[in-house]
């Protein structure tokens, strides 16, 4: 109930500095000798960085949603694909020495997470002549106001203080005792990249900053919620003591990094719940609900991401597979065990986004 009283006084106008802001620590963290962000409280617990104020804000104005009776949107688990490797198969890879698979699979997630910095460079335009109802009070209204900041800050760090990347980075070389890069991880990142799709329109009938708005939004949405399976994935995997030489450090880094995406998750779909919740301006003059364009967006996304995923993971790790095993005594015997331990995945056949039929309730 106390939580619930705070909620309901707390302001729903904050400044950049505000939603800048961290905690008093006690103790600072600090991972493979690098001072990263967050720390621990008296009592020893971590405390994530930049949610002093980011926290109670992004609570204010979910609450908000709620008394103006609008739905918080929420992206079924059930669509998030399996990782490849899974956990069995990279234990497998790594009892027998075959270490390539999994540090590459680690890097590249270090490497995406500090591509996260670029959400700052996302131009929010002027909402007011684009959005019918009010935004002041919302999350809409802070994306360029601290909230994109605060996200890019903590993905890629931030002047003298290592973000996400470098504690990925700082948990691959606890676990594996700083192995070799394998030399190809930046050529397959550049081949991830250059197979996104063309740059048509999926929103033509809306101003194209706005359009470049709720895409990047809806994209780095998805992503965030699905980012859940890969810390699940990289916690249980570091933590063993059989293939990790810091089981504790390692996974604990893992466990800070999923406690910093909360907010990411949380301020991403309460925008872009406000933005369902609202009108569009049409570029050529009319309204549209922005419902429908935000389900589109998501729904498309969705759908890719849940047909190519599994596809990409495994075409990635397959690409150098039989090479990495040579390391193996018996390498044909590895990869059949290795094969016989992938997890069997359908896609559910609805996103839950769905583009309502014109005229349907």
């Amino acid at each position: 109930m106390q939580q619930e009283a705070a909620v309901a006084d707390a302001p729903l106008v904050w400044s950049r500095e505000e939603l800048l802001a961290s905690d008093p620590y006690a103790e600072p963290l600090v991972a493979s000798g690098m001072r990263c962000h967050g720390g621990f409280d008296a009592d020893g617990r971590y405390r994530s960085p930049r949610t002093l104020h980011r926290g109670p804000a992004i609570l204010a104005w979910q609450a908000r949603l709620a008394r103006e009776g609008a739905e918080l949107l929420e992206i079924d688990r059930a669509l998030m694909p399996p990782q490849y490797p899974n956990v069995a198969q990279a234990t497998l890879l790594l009892r027998h020495g075959v270490r390539a698979p999994v540090v590459r699979a680690l890097t590249i997630v270090s490497i995406v997470e500090g591509f996260g910095a670029v959400i700052r460079d996302v131009a929010v335009p002027d909402l007011r002549g684009l959005v019918v109802e009010p935004v002041g009070g919302t999350a809409l209204a802070h994306l360029g106001e601290g909230l994109f900041e605060a996200h890019a800050r903590d993905e890629s760090g931030w002047r003298e203080e290592g973000g996400h990347k470098q504690m990925w980075e700082a948990a691959r070389d606890l676990a594996f005792e700083k192995p070799r890069i394998p030399g190809d991880v930046l050529l397959r990142m550049m081949g991830r990249r250059g197979r996104g799709e063309r740059g048509e329109r999926w929103l033509p009938e809306l101003d194209e900053t706005l359009e470049r708005l709720i895409l990047m939004m809806a994209q780095v949405l998805v992503v965030e919620v699905f980012a859940e399976g890969t810390f699940r994935w990289g916690i249980e995997l570091l933590a063993n003591p059989e293939v990790s030489a810091e089981p504790e450090r390692a996974a604990n880094l893992v466990r800070y990094v999923q406690a910093d995406e909360s907010p990411h998750v949380e301020y991403l779909r309460t925008a872009l719940s406000e933005l369902r919740a609202r009108t569009l301006r049409r570029a050529d003059g009319g309204t549209i609900a922005g419902r429908e364009v935000v389900d589109r967006a998501l729904h498309r996304i969705l759908r890719a991401i849940t047909r190519d995923r599994p596809r990409d993971q495994r075409d990635d790790l397959r690409a150098n597979l039989a090479e990495d095993m040579k390391v193996a005594a018996d390498p044909a015997s590895l990869l059949e065990a290795f094969d016989a331990l992938e997890s069997a995945w359908t896609p559910p056949e609805r996103t839950g986004f769905e583009v309502r039929a014109a005229g349907a309730a």
